[in-house]
């Protein structure tokens, strides 16, 4: 389920757009202020930013160069909501580092269609897409895993990581890229969790014998592969 982080200061904005996108099946959270969105952004990066141009003290425009010149989040999808139409308005948006530009008043369905057209581009993995490598198949919509017809029961974080290796399968990821792109980077545990979690992904897949497709890289990290023979 991908975070989205809105920049309102209106909160009967804020509010609107969070209720339509938590009904859309996205996690949210508010801030008012560019200072609070900053506070945010330093504690969890979110999937995607809906940020209001006109903002109390610094500007989203400001913020948003300010996240295009970190290399933390020089990624960070960024969609620019502003009343302003005029089209130098929208290229000074998009020169800030906006991903797209959308003037109020817009409807919901526009919101949601350009929140999804970004991910797409930028994250194509935050969608709720069917994934499957080898013999193993994820629903990230209805929330199963299953292989040849049978359901595979996981826990949340095992959920989320192994839907991450499936998306970036064939690649090696270390421990500390785990940590920041499963649990969210910032959050203070040990690496040796991970191998905790993939113990128990493991566990979890040897029902349908998928569980040496989790391969270990020594020196490395892990990698998920098609090939279901790998040495775990």
């Amino acid at each position: 389920m991908s975070l989205i982080l809105v920049v309102e200061d209106e909160s009967a904005i804020a509010e609107l757009i969070a209720i339509n996108l938590r009904h859309a099946g996205f996690d949210v959270v508010i801030a008012a202020t560019a200072s609070q969105a900053q506070t945010e952004v330093d504690s969890v990066l979110p999937d995607l930013v809906i940020l209001d141009w006109m903002l109390p003290g610094q500007s989203g425009l400001a913020l948003a160069r300010q996240w295009r010149s970190a290399a933390r989040t020089k990624e960070l999808p960024i969609i620019m909501l502003t009343a302003r139409a005029e089209e130098t308005d929208k290229i000074s948006g998009l020169d800030a580092g906006a991903d797209d530009y959308l003037t109020k008043p817009f409807s919901t369905n526009e919101l949601l269609a350009r929140i999804r057209a970004v991910l797409r581009r930028k994250a194509p993995e935050a969608l709720d897409s069917v994934v499957a490598v080898g013999a193993l198949s994820m629903d990230p919509g209805t929330r199963r895993v299953s292989s040849a017809g049978i359901d595979v029961k996981l826990g949340p974080t095992e959920f989320r990581l192994l839907h991450f290796l499936m998306t970036h399968a064939e690649r090696v990821h270390s421990r500390s890229q785990l940590l920041d792109r499963v649990w969210g980077d910032h959050v203070f545990i040990e690496e040796r969790t991970v191998d905790v979690h993939v113990k128990r992904l493991r566990e979890a897949l040897e029902k349908v014998q998928c569980a040496r497709m989790i391969e270990t890289v020594r020196g490395a990290g892990y990698r998920l592969t098609q090939q279901a023979n790998a040495t775990a």
